[in-house]
């Protein structure tokens, strides 16, 4: 049941799927320049927990409930894009400032805030995220055979992308945090604030246009 002969079509689609860049990468590269790689690392474990709950909301129905609702799945969506504007709005402000959200203190340090910080913003980005929502209740149940039980084997596949997911964040957030000569540099932390505030709030204000299903 576990590793079918779907597994590994799941593994190739699931791995390419996480490389590709979006608001995961955008984040885990914004909280890893801000606090260090410590921060990155504690992103992409938020992040990747989130996975699970998309799971078992996919697994138990409630997926369908939200889709079907339109006011519900409105207001998740809405939701979703509004904390995506706000950490985008947050990274332009900082940019703006001059210091950016990079650094505290002496050139190079990392910010240094609660470790809760980074896991909220992680874990909120990823589960208030209705295009994850859609993705697997779509995806999930290709892979998920008839007499398979289906809550149980969602979490396992989810458990597959938690590892993949987090292998490929953490990479990054290493890469990002050894990049200090860069990073301490207020030319370029206004950049990097620049350009993802402008990603992050394009990607929100795109997620809260989008039209309702049905």
């Amino acid at each position: 049941m576990w590793v079918d002969d779907q597994f590994w079509p799941f593994l190739v689609a699931i791995t390419l799927l996480t490389v590709s860049p979006g608001v995961d990468t955008l984040l885990v590269i914004r909280n890893t320049a801000r606090g260090g790689i410590r921060d990155g690392i504690l992103t992409s474990l938020a992040i990747s927990c989130g996975l699970f709950v998309h799971a078992g909301v996919s697994a138990l129905g409630i997926s369908l409930i939200l889709l079907q609702s339109v006011w519900a799945f409105g207001l998740l969506k809405l939701a979703g894009a509004a904390y995506l504007i706000w950490l985008g709005v947050t990274s332009l402000l900082a940019a703006r400032r001059g210091r950016g959200l990079m650094f505290a203190g002496r050139p190079g340090e990392p910010q240094r805030v609660s470790v809760w910080r980074p896991l909220r913003e992680g874990f909120l980005s990823n589960v208030l995220n209705p295009k994850t929502v859609v993705f697997y209740m779509a995806f999930l149940p290709q892979f998920i055979a008839p007499g398979d039980p289906a809550l149980a084997k969602s979490l396992w596949l989810a458990g597959v992308h938690f590892m993949i997911a987090n292998a490929w964040q953490v990479a990054i957030a290493m890469t990002v945090g050894t990049a200090g000569e860069w990073l301490s540099s207020p030319r370029f932390a206004r950049w990097l604030n620049g350009i993802t505030g402008t990603v992050l709030v394009a990607l929100g204000v795109k997620l809260a246009l989008q039209r309702l299903p049905g």
